[in-house]
Formats: structure tokens, C-alpha cells, sequence
């Protein structure tokens, strides 16, 4: 399954914001796989924080090699030490033993997520231990398929928006100036900005660099 837009968000951005239009004709349609189980997707972000795309697809699968089914009673029956064993952190083993435990004991009700705003499910996931305000906006892009999602503490994002609007820096005023502009589909801009800065356009160049080599 994928992240799923058309043209209605399309037309939107490119009359908002013709340098973001041009490179949406030039990157085309974008499919990013979304997982819609809310449970599975807090755990496999997670685990994801702060290692490499390729790292984060290794220990995901042997974590689900490990416990087969990814729910609160599968990790409520495996030790820490084991899901240690697969490749991540004890921290990070912790934090999904901790998650499962609330599930399970209902303490924390995922149902509810989708009940709630933007502002009120990055309140409710930094609740938990181990999710900090991007992990939730991931969560929230990639699981729950929220439409305005544009992250600031996402350093993809950022690049990509130095590299598309030719700035050396994106603050919080640009950033905020932009996003708004992309709004209520700030989704489907951000799978385009990552794509830039992922090197999708490819005389596009962050302005963060000189001579190409970082600062």
C-alpha cells in the first residue's frame, strides 16, 4: 500500500508554489509504501531512529523473523535481552517492551489515534517513551496517512528545501512560510522534497555546501 494522493493535490502545490511545481513534473508520481497498523509502525520506527535506511531494514527483518506476528502479547513474551540480540540498542529494546506493556495493559489505546488532531497525536505518542515529535510525524505520515504533515526536525526536509528554494539555511520562519503555502496537503510536499533532496532533480545543489564539501 501506498501513500495515496492525486491530482486535486497536485494542482494545489503547483499553484502555490511554482518552484515545487516545476519539480513535481520533473520527479513525477511518487509511491511511498505506508503501513496503516499503528502498533507495528511505533515499534518499526523505533527502531529505525537513528541508523541507516539499509540498517533499519536488517533489524526489522530479523526482529520480525524473531517474533513472527508484531503485537503487545509477542513482545510482552520475548526478554529484552533477546530483542537486544537482533541488532538494536537496550534503550531501544526497552522502549518497545515499555510500549507493548501500556497496550496490553491499556494504558495506551492506539484505536483512539485516529480519533484525535495533528497536535493532540504528537502530544499523545511523546507521551511514550522513545518517541520524540519526528518519530510521532512519521508515524503519522506513514502509518496514520495524515495529509499536512511537514517535519522541521526532518534534516531530509531541510536539504531539500535549501537545494529547491537555492537557500544556505531553511529557519523556522521559512520553514513555517513554506509549509504553510504547501497546506492542507503539506504530505504530498514533503514526499517531493525528500525526493529532491534525495537527488530526484538532479542539477538541483544544496546551497548548504560550498565547493561541495559540507561546512
Amino acid at each position: 500500500m501506498y501513500f495515496e494522493y492525486g491530482i486535486t493535490e497536485i494542482e494545489h502545490l503547483k499553484k502555490r508554489d511554482k518552484l515545487l511545481g516545476d519539480a513535481i513534473d520533473k520527479i513525477g508520481h511518487i509511491k511511498r509504501p505506508v503501513n496503516t497498523d499503528i502498533f507495528t509502525s511505533v515499534v518499526h520506527h523505533i527502531i529505525g531512529q537513528q541508523i541507516s535506511t539499509k540498517a533499519h531494514a536488517t533489524v526489522w527483518q530479523r526482529f520480525v523473523d524473531k517474533i513472527g506476528n508484531v503485537n503487545e502479547n509477542t513482545i510482552h513474551s520475548i526478554d529484552i535481552n533477546e530483542l537486544q540480540k537482533i541488532g538494536t540498542t537496550f534503550r531501544k529494546a526497552g522502549y518497545i517492551k515499555d510500549f507493548a506493556e501500556k497496550v496490553r495493559d491499556n494504558e495506551f489505546d492506539v484505536s483512539k489515534l485516529e480519533e484525535l488532531s495533528d497536535s493532540e497525536v504528537i502530544k499523545k505518542l511523546f507521551s511514550l517513551k522513545g518517541i520524540g515529535v519526528w518519530t510521532a510525524e512519521m508515524i503519522m505520515i506513514f502509518s496514520m496517512r495524515r495529509p499536512d504533515i511537514v517535519s522541521f526536525g526532518d534534516l531530509a526536509i531541510l536539504r531539500g528545501m535549501r537545494m529547491l528554494y537555492h537557500q544556505e539555511s531553511i529557519d523556522r520562519k521559512k520553514f513555517e512560510k513554506y509549509a504553510k503555502n504547501y497546506s492542507p496537503f503539506g504530505t504530498v510536499a514533503s514526499l517531493y522534497i525528500w525526493a529532491i533532496a534525495g537527488g530526484a532533480v538532479p542539477e538541483m545543489r544544496d546551497y548548504a555546501l560550498k565547493n561541495n564539501i559540507a561546512l
